[in-house]
C-alpha cells in the first residue's frame, strides 16, 4: 500500500514534498529527479527553492513534451522545466533532460531517451501528478503498464485541460512524447500529488481501484515505494482516509 498523507493545501504538500527531496540530496547530492509539469508540483518546486540547498549536481528528466511546438514557445515542457525549474532551483543549465530534446529526429526519441536515462543510472525519485482521467505523464487511459517512453495522440479531454496554458484550444498539440509506465515504475521513489475535487475520483481510482490500463494512475500500487500526497479535497472518495491519517499521525522516530 502507498503512504498517503492528507493535507489542508497544495503549501502544505509542497513543504513535505520538499523535505522528502531534501533528505535523498543530504544522502545523494547527484541524485536524478523527474520533474512534472503543470500546476499541481509548483508548490514543491517552490518549497525546494525557498530551502536554499545546493542543487548543482542534481540531475534531471522531465516526463513529457509537446510535439510540434516551435522551438522556444513559452508552453514547451523545455521551456517550463527551465523557467519552473531550473532557475529557481539553481541548477546547472542542461542538466535537466526533456523528451525528444537531443535533436535527432523524433522517430526513435523514445528509445534514447530510455538509453540516456538508464546511462545516469535511473531516477531516484520521481514527482508526479495525474489528471482527470487518471493519466500519469502523457499516459492516457488505454495505455499499456508495460509502456517505455513514446510518441502518443493526446486525448481531446487533456487537451481541452491545457488549452488554459495556451491563447486557444487549437493551440494545444495533437501529440506528445511521454515517459511509459513501465518508465516511470522504474524510478526508485515515486511522489504523487494531487489537488482539488476534480481530481478526487483519479485518485481514488488509482489508489484503491483495481490496477487497470483504462487507470493508468493505478500502476503506482505495483510500486514499492510510493508516497501520495493529496488535499482534503482530491481525498473526498478515498475509502481509507481515516487509516491514512492515522498512519501518518502515528508514524515511527525514524519516519519523521
Amino acid at each position: 500500500m502507498a503512504e498517503v498523507v492528507i493535507v489542508g493545501s497544495a503549501d502544505e504538500a509542497g513543504d513535505i514534498a520538499a523535505g522528502i527531496i531534501r533528505s535523498l540530496l543530504e544522502q545523494l547530492p547527484d541524485a536524478v529527479l523527474g520533474f512534472a509539469t503543470g500546476s499541481t508540483p509548483l508548490s514543491t518546486y517552490r518549497a525546494l527553492a525557498a530551502q536554499g540547498l545546493d542543487l548543482g549536481a542534481v540531475r534531471g528528466f522531465a516526463l513529457d513534451e509537446y510535439v510540434g511546438l516551435p522551438a522556444g514557445h513559452s508552453q514547451s515542457y523545455r521551456a517550463v522545466i527551465d523557467r519552473e525549474v531550473v532557475a529557481p532551483l539553481g541548477l546547472q543549465p542542461g542538466s535537466v533532460r526533456v523528451p525528444g530534446d537531443d535533436g535527432l529526429p523524433l522517430q526513435g526519441a523514445g528509445e534514447r531517451y530510455e538509453r540516456d536515462i538508464y546511462a545516469a543510472g535511473g531516477i531516484d525519485l520521481q514527482v508526479l501528478g495525474i489528471g482527470r482521467t487518471g493519466h500519469i505523464g502523457f499516459n492516457e487511459p488505454g495505455s499499456s503498464l508495460a509502456s517505455l517512453t513514446r510518441v502518443k495522440t493526446l486525448t481531446e479531454s487533456t487537451r481541452l485541460d491545457n488549452a488554459r496554458f495556451f491563447d486557444s484550444p487549437d493551440e494545444v498539440p495533437t501529440h506528445c512524447i511521454t515517459q511509459g509506465l513501465g518508465t516511470i515504475l522504474r524510478a526508485r521513489h515515486l511522489v504523487l500529488l494531487a489537488f482539488g475535487e476534480s481530481k478526487a475520483d483519479a485518485v481514488a481510482a488509482a489508489l484503491e481501484g483495481p490496477v487497470s490500463a483504462s487507470t493508468p494512475g493505478s500502476v503506482v500500487q505495483l510500486h514499492p515505494r510510493v508516497t501520495v500526497i493529496v488535499d482534503e479535497a482530491a481525498a473526498r472518495h478515498l475509502e481509507h482516509a481515516d487509516y491514512y491519517r492515522y498512519a501518518w499521525d502515528h508514524r515511527l522516530d525514524w519516519e519523521r
